[in-house]
C-alpha cells in the first residue's frame, strides 16, 4: 500500500521528464555489499472463535489506539480493510530482524488479546467480503482507479495479507551478489516462493481454484501498477520507463476529493502539465502506488508471498529468501535452478506470465515448480548456519521443508484438505 499521504504540495520543486529519469535511475538500487535484511509482515485479525464475524471500525479503532501506544522496534500500519502490518527496521542480520519483530508481534497480541482480537496468517480473508474501513482521501482515489478494472482492487486492498521480504540491491558489478543477477534471480525465484508459501486457497467464503488467491487477485489488476518491468533490459533502465509509462493512479489535491485520472501515464503527465504541474513529491508519491512483485526501493522488496500459518509462519519465508540471496553458495545454487524457468516464463514479465499463473493456480502441485522448491529449500538450510540462524529458525524451515516441500504440498493444502475445491482456473474475484 502507499507509504504516506504526502500532501504537502505547494512547497515541492516543480519536475521535467529529464529529472525524473535522472531521480528514479539514481534512487531505485543502492548497490553495496549485501548487510541488511528488513519484513513486513500483515495480518488479519478477527474473533479467535468467531473468525467469520465482521468487527465495528469502533471496536478495531479502539483496539488500535491501544497498539499505537506500545514501544515497538517496527512501524505499525494498518491497511485499508483493517488489516495489521508491522514493518522491521534495517536489521543487520537475519537473527536481529526475527528478534525485534517477534518481540514486536508479542506485545501486539497481547494487547489484541485483551480486546478479544487475534491476528492470523492467511494470504485472503477466506470468511469476510471486501470492505473498507479507512476512508482518506488516498484510499478514496485508490478504490476509484482500482475499480475501473472490476473487484480485484478491491479485494487486494481490503482481503489480503501477505509476508514482505527486504533485501539489499547487491554490487554495481556482475557476480553472484551483483544488482543485476539479484534482480533477475528475485522475478524467476519468486515464482517458486508463490508456490511454495501459497496460502489463500479461499475467498468471500468459498474456494477459488487457486492455491494463492492472493497472487491471482495482483494478477487481475492492471499490468502497469501490478506488473514488473521487462527482464531482457537493464534494470534501471527498464524501471525507469516502467516508472514514467505506469498509469497515475491519483492527483493529489491541497482540499477536497483527489482527481482520478483515467489511462494517464506519468510521462504525459509530465509533458503536458495537466490536469495540474507534477512534483518531486508527486513523482514519489506515483512511485508508491505501483505494485510490481519486485519493487526497487533503493533495496529490493519481495512481494509476492502470502502470510503464513502459526505465531512464527512469517520467519521461514523469511529465511529462506535471506539464505538464497545474501549466502554466495546458496544465491548461485538457486540462480542455477531458477534459470531454467525463464523459458516457462516467456516474454510476458511477472506476475502475467505462465509461470507465475502456473505457481498461483497449481501451487506445487505443478512437479518443476516443486523440484526447484526442493533443491531451493536445502541450500537454504544448507547457508542458514553460516548466516547465524538460531536451531529455532532452523528447525522452523526443516519442518516446513518436511512437511509441505518435500510432500509437494502448501500451506492451501492443508485448507483444501477439508472442503470441495472448483476446477482450478475461474476468475477469483467473479
Amino acid at each position: 500500500m502507499p507509504e504516506g499521504d504526502c500532501t504537502e504540495l505547494g512547497t515541492a520543486a516543480l519536475v521535467t521528464e529529464a529529472e525524473v529519469e535522472a531521480l528514479v535511475r539514481g534512487i531505485c538500487f543502492k548497490t553495496g555489499p549485501p548487510r541488511t535484511v528488513g519484513v513486513e509482515v500483515e495480518w488479519l485479525v478477527h474473533e479467535p472463535r468467531r473468525p467469520r464475524l465482521p468487527l465495528a471500525p469502533e471496536r478495531l479503532d479502539a483496539a488500535y489506539a491501544a497498539l499505537g501506544a506500545l514501544p515497538l522496534s517496527s512501524a505499525l500500519t494498518v491497511e485499508p480493510g483493517g488489516q495489521l502490518e508491522l514493518s522491521s527496521l534495517p536489521a543487520a542480520s537475519l537473527m536481529d530482524c526475527v528478534s525485534a519483530v517477534s518481540a514486536d508481534l508479542t506485545a501486539v497480541r497481547t494487547s489484541l488479546a485483551a480486546r478479544g482480537l487475534a491476528l492470523t496468517g492467511l494470504g485472503t480473508d477466506p470468511w469476510r467480503p471486501p470492505r473498507r474501513l479507512l476512508h482518506e482521501p488516498r484510499y478514496d482515489a485508490m478504490e476509484s482507479s482500482f475499480d475501473r478494472a472490476g473487484p480485484a482492487g478491491r479485494a487486494m486492498m481490503c482481503s489480503s495479507a501477505s509476508v514482505q521480504v527486504c533485501l539489499d540491491a547487491g554490487y554495481e558489478e556482475p557476480g553472484s551478489l551483483g544488482h543485476g543477477r539479484r534482480w533477475r534471480l528475485s522475478h524467476l525465484l519468486g515464482a517458486v516462493l508463490v508456490s511454495a508459501f501459497a496460502n489463500s486457497p479461499m475467498l468471500c467464503g468459498r474456494p477459488t481454484g487457486w492455491r494463492s488467491t492472493r497472487q491471482a487477485v495482483w494478477e487481475e489488476i492492471d499490468p502497469g501498477r501490478s506488473g514488473a518491468p521487462p527482464l531482457d533490459a537493464e534494470p534501471r533502465e527498464a524501471w525507469v520507463r516502467h516508472v514514467l509509462d505506469a498509469p497515475v493512479m491519483c492527483v493529489r489535491q491541497d482540499s477536497g476529493p483527489w482527481d482520478v485520472p483515467d489511462g494517464m501515464s506519468l510521462r504525459t503527465w509530465l509533458r503536458t502539465g495537466g490536469p495540474r504541474p507534477a512534483t518531486r513529491g508527486d513523482v514519489e508519491y506515483h512511485i508508491s502506488t505501483l505494485f510490481p512483485p519486485v519493487r526497487p526501493r533503493g533495496h529490493l522488496e519481495l512481494r509476492m508471498i502470502d502470510a503464513q500459518p502459526g505465531d512464527d509462519g512469517w520467519i521461514v519465508p523469511l529465511a529462506v529468501t535471506t539464505a538464497l540471496f545474501d549466502d554466495p553458495e546458496a544465491a548461485e545454487t538457486a540462480y542455477r535452478t531458477v534459470k531454467p524457468l525463464s523459458e516457462r516464463a516467456g516474454p510476458l514479465p511477472a506476475p502475467h506470465n505462465q509461470l507465475w499463473r502456473d505457481a498461483a493456480r497449481l501451487g506445487p502441485s505443478d512437479s518443476e515448480l516443486a523440484e526447484a522448491a526442493v533443491t531451493c529449500f536445502a541450500a537454504a538450510l544448507d547457508a542458514l548456519p553460516r548466516l547465524g540462524a538460531s536451531p529455532k529458525v532452523l528447525a522452523g524451515v526443516s519442518a516446513f521443508m518436511d512437511r509441505y516441500v518435500v510432500r509437494g504440498r502448501c500451506p492451501a493444502d492443508d485448507v483444501l484438505d477439508h472442503i470441495d475445491a472448483p476446477a482450478p482456473g475461474r476468475t477469483v474475484t467473479s
